[in-house]
């Protein structure tokens, strides 16, 4: 059986009201030639809601960031998983590596992000990679199994079978430097590896996306890898010409 590929944009804090709404008319423009993919975008907060109206049935809408908590509470700036759930959000972000390199975001607190997303009946994605230094000094496993288990810890088994996990490695973040489709393979492999040794089912049904500098010309090559299941873009999903292509090259893997 076909897998259902999700290809979600991660537009960060780029756009305007009439370019993201140029943006949003031509992806919704391509989605009827992808009846296999999930696509999903996730503009800034301020357009959450603009979006999600605008969107239609077939494209979903996800938010950048959530809080930590999981009541209401006297906390400026945070935004509640229940308000994105009631703007229209399904999905959301969590642990970019910009939120934990600029921001602070510990493995931790993104554990807590992700309890709360799941809480409010949001999809996470939970983003784990690691650097340059890290992946030159062998530890690429070792960081991402901590990323892992932080969450592991703290949210039941039974409550992460909505988790989405994208690998990112922080050096192919922007740089236009991309995992080869065996690095990104092997990568993914042992993530489900280690959601395997928590709970075989979970691992085969959780999707594992790749982000990195993917682009038209190399996204059925990282796409066609056994163990990857979609990608979470980022600057190419700011041309719908270029985030449709993508999706397309999904859309012909899961045939």
């Amino acid at each position: 059986m076909a897998r259902q590929y999700l290809v979600a944009g991660n537009w960060k804090m780029y756009g305007h009201r009439a370019s993201i709404e140029a943006l949003v008319k031509g992806i919704n423009a391509g989605l009827s030639s992808l009846p296999k993919v999930q696509v999903l975008v996730c503009p800034p907060a301020p357009y959450l809601a603009e979006v999600a109206h605008s969107a239609g049935v077939n494209l979903a809408v996800g938010a950048q960031n959530i809080a930590a908590q999981e009541q209401e509470g006297a906390l400026t700036g945070e935004v509640l998983g229940a308000m994105l759930k009631e703007v229209g959000c399904s999905h959301v972000i969590v642990g970019h590596s910009e939120r934990r390199a600029l921001f602070g975001d510990s493995d931790a607190i993104v554990a807590q992000k992700v309890r709360a997303a799941l809480i409010a009946g949001l999809v996470p994605i939970l983003c784990v990679g690691e650097t340059l230094a890290e992946r030159e000094g062998g530890q690429t496993e070792e960081v991402i199994a901590r990323q892992l288990d932080a969450v592991f810890a703290l949210s039941p088994t039974a409550s992460l079978h909505k988790l989405v996990i994208a690998y990112e490695p922080v050096w192919a973040i922007g740089t236009g430097k991309t995992a080869t489709p065996e690095q990104a393979q092997a990568v993914h492999q042992f993530i489900r590896g280690r959601i395997a040794a928590v709970d075989a089912k979970l691992a085969g049904s959780t999707r594992l996306l790749y982000g990195g500098s993917v682009k038209p010309d190399n996204a059925a090559l990282i796409f066609g890898q056994p163990d990857v299941d979609g990608g979470l873009i980022g600057g190419a999903s700011l041309k719908a010409a270029d985030f449709l292509a993508i999706c397309t090259a999904a859309q012909l893997q899961a045939v």
